[in-house]
């Protein structure tokens, strides 16, 4: 089974007797390991269902369970290969009545989330609601309750937000759901307070791995030691190194915290890198050099030197997408590496994509945009997609929440309140506990005929998406539904913005035009399969809405450019990387005031911008490790701050990567008409050798 694998790898994958640490630099092959300890464990006797591995995504664990089938067969599929957050939605299943939820109780989205805040705190505007939402979900990560902010709330803004918090807690319990961090928090009340339910799991796991351990946040720790117990049996993988989600909960105190906690631990590094070059690894050690090492370790290559790292500067950002692109097609002249999807740009924040898309435009480079917002993430699309959802099951609460507010059909939340009690006390839907004959009984008669007059047009929509085929026909009807429910006035008169109104409903017609064309087989369905020679019902589309993430997702042709965030890279790898914007406030990102400019001469900076600092670097790093044969490094002298041109600066990450700057400043545009220049008269060579040969 340890084929393969170097002496650090097999270290990590024979221990399985008690906890372990493997501390996995970037492209150190942390899933090989993963993957080949599942199989030793099993191996060894292990039941394969008493192994769980958690990861963070989706993708992840797919990724995880394909190569797991690969290398074990069958066994794989009895294996938990799964999120956190799926787990949690396991044991809530199964264990949640203990809470008082219903097995089939509903996950609320951020939207959801945030609609329900605006009623809970009495404000129409969504900015403040996400404020709140923002603060709930870091205290619900740090494991407190609204009563426990209440009492050490710094200060009035705390406390009539810990308000706002047991406000909304009391509508979740209401209408039977849970947002996306009680799938963490209340499967650890579970794990904590029910010694039975805890016992059980224990007795199911015979072993826990974690990918991506770094990431974890204090209240998943906390799950995790319930899970494995005193006897520890888990194996922690992660990196220090590449800890880049400190505002989202995730806390570095989690690795100072298991030799703490689990003394007999066992800490594995993995310091060869398989992914990049010693030259991009040198300045990615170097880079991380500065920050302080709870274990130090420093990656290496046997792939070889490779290109020396780049470093490009340019007058402004139009300049410096001018130059990224004249790199990339440098590099497809002259690398062995020509496909689009072999390049990536990378960059610090969602809003310095936009001179790349023109530069990458005009030069007809195709390209997609990773990090941003899809399609379907619109408050809009997922307004009219939670209709879709109610049509196709009736026991969607979530999507039953999202059509009956949006738009609002006057029915309060008192109402919807009374219902989620009345709901979750017979073990019903709110859809189906609307139609219960007891229901009059327990909600006033007004309140109870809104309700019915709700269920009755849902219903008569479903019957007529049902028996809608074909691309106009589909159109007609949405059209004429959303009339019906008064959507376009509803964004209207939802946005102070008439221009962000109308945005938003050149998004929904685009949207119906798309179901039309799904049902009238003029495009591929959502599993990739050609429908072109049948027509769907309408209702029949709407099913498979589910199985897309994404419209922006589904390119006809996958050989792509990549643009992306820094956040979102991390896990994935090309073989020419281009870092721009590496500025000082872009990256590391506006650390805030003279403290952090002291910081770059050797002055002293606070405990919070130093932090702040060390995350920033660490996102550096994982910028350069994604890179496997060339990077490139891009600054701007003068960039746009509001309708400002304002004098800019190196980031000071360039300077710590300690490169040689005589051998690696470029300019990319004079390469690449030297290499033009260069092919051409080849070209022209060839064809006189060719035109002296026939007139001989």
């Amino acid at each position: 089974m340890s084929s393969g694998l170097n002496l650090a790898q097999q270290e990590a994958v024979n221990f399985m007797h008690g906890p372990c640490l493997v501390l996995a630099g970037a492209g150190s092959g942390k899933t090989r390991v993963i993957t080949h300890k599942i199989a030793r464990l099993i191996q060894a006797g292990m039941e394969p269902k008493r192994i769980a591995a958690i990861t963070f995504t989706n993708k992840a664990a797919a990724e995880m369970r394909e190569r797991a089938k690969g290398l074990i067969g069958r066994g794989a599929k009895e294996v938990l290969i799964c999120t956190f957050h799926a787990l949690g939605v396991r044991m809530m299943r199964q264990d949640g009545a203990v809470l008082g939820l219903k097995p089939q109780f509903s996950i609320l989205d951020s939207d959801d989330v945030t609609s329900i805040l605006k009623d809970c705190g009495g404000t129409t505007d969504a900015a403040t609601a996400r404020q709140w939402q923002w603060a709930i979900s870091l205290w619900k990560n740090t494991g407190l309750n609204a009563a426990q902010v209440e009492a050490q709330a710094k200060d009035d803004s705390e406390r009539i937000t810990a308000r706002i918090m047991a406000r909304y807690e009391e509508r979740l319990s209401a209408y039977q759901s849970v947002d996306f961090d009680d799938l963490i928090g209340l499967p650890l009340k579970l794990l904590a307070e029910f010694p039975d339910v805890r016992a059980k799991w224990q007795a199911a796991l015979g072993h826990v791995l974690v990918d991506e351990y770094q990431d974890t946040n204090a209240t998943q720790y906390e799950v995790l030691k319930h899970l494995v117990g005193e006897r520890g049996r888990f194996t922690a993988v992660g990196d220090d190194d590449q800890s880049i989600y400190g505002w989202r909960g995730a806390t570095l105190d989690n690795l100072k915290k298991l030799p703490q906690d689990f003394p007999q631990l066992k800490v594995v590094k993995l310091e060869q890198n398989y992914r990049s070059t010693s030259a991009i690894l040198r300045a990615a050690n170097n880079v991380i050099g500065p920050n302080p090492k709870l274990y130090p370790k420093t990656l290496f290559s046997e792939l070889g030197e490779g290109e020396p790292v780049r470093v490009v500067d340019a007058d402004n950002e139009e300049h410096e997408a001018e130059r990224m692109v004249a790199r990339i097609q440098s590099l497809r002249e002259t690398s062995q590496h020509k496909e689009w999807r072999d390049f990536a740009v990378l960059y610090r924040a969602n809003h310095m994509a936009k001179p790349f898309e023109k530069a990458l435009r005009r030069a007809n480079v195709p390209y997609k945009v990773s990090g941003g917002q899809s399609f379907f993430d619109r408050a809009e699309i997922k307004d009219l997609c939670a209709w879709f959802r109610l049509w196709v099951n009736n026991n969607d609460d979530p999507a039953f929440l999202r059509a009956i507010t949006s738009p609002k059909r006057g029915i309060g939340h008192q109402t919807l309140q009374s219902l989620g009690e009345f709901a979750g006390k017979y073990r019903l839907s709110l859809f189906a506990a609307l139609f219960s004959h007891s229901l009059p009984a327990a909600l006033p008669a007004r309140a109870v005929g809104s309700l019915h007059e709700f269920g009755r047009f849902v219903n008569d929509q479903e019957y007529r998406a049902r028996h809608t085929h074909g691309a106009e026909a589909a159109r007609a009807f949405l059209t004429d539904w959303l009339k019906d429910i008064g959507y376009e006035k509803h964004l209207y008169e939802g946005e102070e913005n008439e221009k962000v109104a109308a945005a938003r409903w050149t998004n929904v017609m685009e949207f119906c035009d798309w179901m039309g064309a799904r049902c009238g087989g003029e495009i591929d369905d959502a599993a990739g399969v050609s429908i072109a020679s049948e027509k769907k019902s309408l209702l029949e589309v709407a099913q498979t809405i589910s199985l897309l993430s994404t419209l922006d997702e589904r390119e006809q042709d996958p050989n792509m450019l990549t643009l992306s965030t820094l956040h979102a890279s991390k896990g994935l790898e090309w073989p020419h990387v281009m870092l721009v914007g590496v500025n000082e406030g872009l990256l590391p990102f506006k650390l805030g005031d003279d403290e952090a400019a002291s910081g770059q001469t050797g002055g002293p900076m606070s405990e919070g911008i130093l932090q702040r600092l060390q995350e920033e670097r660490r996102l550096m790093y994982v910028g350069i490790t994604r890179a496997q044969r060339t990077l490139a490094v891009s600054w701007i002298r003068r960039r746009k701050k509001g309708r400002e041109v304002v004098p800019a600066q190196p980031s000071r990450f360039i300077a710590e990567m300690a490169l040689d700057a005589a051998t690696v400043r470029e300019d990319p545009r004079e390469k690449l008409r030297a290499l033009r220049a260069e092919f051409a008269k080849k070209a022209l060579a060839t064809a006189d050798a060719a035109a002296a040969g026939a007139r001989a």
